[in-house]
């Protein structure tokens, strides 16, 4: 009969696993921050105009964005995603891009309204994605994707010392991540609105 009665009763549900905070995505994503004042040092020495300084800055630049890309992937891999995660490296993204642009616009080699237009978007987005949080993580979208690899191309292709011809294609690279930035940000107020609205009509906290 025992037998019988554990038979016909059900298995208890599966807890969800519990990913770690520290992990090797979200290590990746403060290492992300640290290189950041690493970089402005050594762009500040160069000032743009010491081609050896200038290459170790790019180098700094291209590492620390490379881990940009590691760890979303790990994260998603090893299922290592967790909520500091999808929060801290979008901003460390943006700190970095951000840092680079302030930088190369006060070294007279991008206009500001480049950076104000870009720096304006980043931190919208940043304040929309504190705005939805308790309805919800606004992820990255593919177009948020692209635009963060040609801010970094356009960003990279400034910094080093590279041939006049060559160099020239630098302005096209930004000017199309210029574009991007601007029409992934509508994309995503758009969404957020809908996550908040969606919210209120089950019952949840509205605007």
């Amino acid at each position: 009969m025992a037998a019988e009665r554990g038979a016909g009763m059900s298995a208890p549900p599966a807890l969800p696993r519990r990913v770690p905070l520290v992990n090797l995505a979200n290590v990746l994503t403060v290492v992300r921050l640290v290189l950041i004042p690493v970089f402005v040092i050594v762009l500040s020495i160069s000032e743009m105009t010491h081609d050896g300084w200038r290459v170790a800055a790019a180098l700094t630049f291209g590492l620390a964005s490379i881990t940009d890309f590691v760890d979303g992937y790990i994260a998603r891999t090893w299922n290592m995603v967790t909520v500091f995660g999808k929060v801290a490296d979008p901003i460390a993204d943006k700190a970095l891009t951000g840092t680079a642009l302030i930088l190369l616009s006060g070294y007279g080699a991008i206009p500001w309204w480049v950076t104000i237009v870009i720096l304006v978007r980043e931190l919208g987005i940043t304040a929309l994605r504190f705005w939805v949080m308790r309805h919800g993580v606004l992820p990255s979208s593919r177009g948020g994707k692209l635009k963060t690899v040609l801010q970094l191309l356009a960003i990279g292709w400034y910094i080093w010392p590279a041939w006049p011809w060559l160099a020239g294609w630098a302005p096209w690279i930004m000017g199309a991540a210029v574009v991007v930035t601007v029409v992934t940000g509508v994309d995503y107020v758009v969404t957020a609105v809908r996550m908040r609205r969606e919210a209120a009509s089950r019952g949840g906290v509205g605007s």
